[in-house]
């Protein structure tokens, strides 16, 4: 009687510590997803860098907290900034893995309206700093033909903040 006690308690710590382990295990892999990006996150513009491309900015938007499909972990703020060659982003965004910078054929301000138009949009490229970003506009694509970009998420479909451009 007591042996099979023992047996059963036995088998509860082990059931237990490989529970444990396994809580563990996701909950890292969780942390390093979230926390990889912002550890090797680039560095943005400084301010004469900023002042310098002012003067080249044709189109300028404002991104904001305020948005349908933003909340705490997927926003930004500031001012995004275009010229022919260039967009650059004059405030943050939320930190996060895997933000491509997009410019669309209409303002959408959600995930579904994204996922709409996404084959219609152009993508520019990955951001890899979250303040101050930088990013040239690939060869051929004439800016002017888009109203509206957006940051999204690829890795997590998430949508992160748009502006319209005027």
């Amino acid at each position: 009687m007591i042996t099979s006690i023992l047996d059963v308690a036995r088998r509860h710590i082990i059931l237990f510590g490989a529970a444990k382990f396994g809580v563990g295990l996701l909950v890292g892999f969780a942390l390093g997803v979230y926390f990889l990006p912002i550890l090797t996150a680039k560095d943005g513009l400084d301010r004469a860098a900023l002042a310098q491309l002012e003067a080249s900015a044709e189109r300028r938007g404002t991104f904001t907290r305020d948005l349908a499909g933003s909340d705490a972990f997927h926003s930004g703020e500031g001012v995004v900034h275009v010229s022919r060659q260039r967009v650059w982003l004059d405030g943050r965004i939320a930190p996060g893995p895997d933000y491509r910078l997009y410019l669309t054929p209409e303002f959408v301000e959600d995930e579904a309206g994204f996922l709409g138009i996404k084959a219609r949009s152009v993508d520019i490229g990955p951001v890899k700093a979250f303040t101050n970003f930088d990013l040239a506009v690939p060869p051929g694509v004439n800016v002017g033909d888009f109203p509206a970009l957006l940051i999204w998420c690829e890795a997590f479909a998430e949508f992160i903040t748009a502006a319209r451009l005027s």
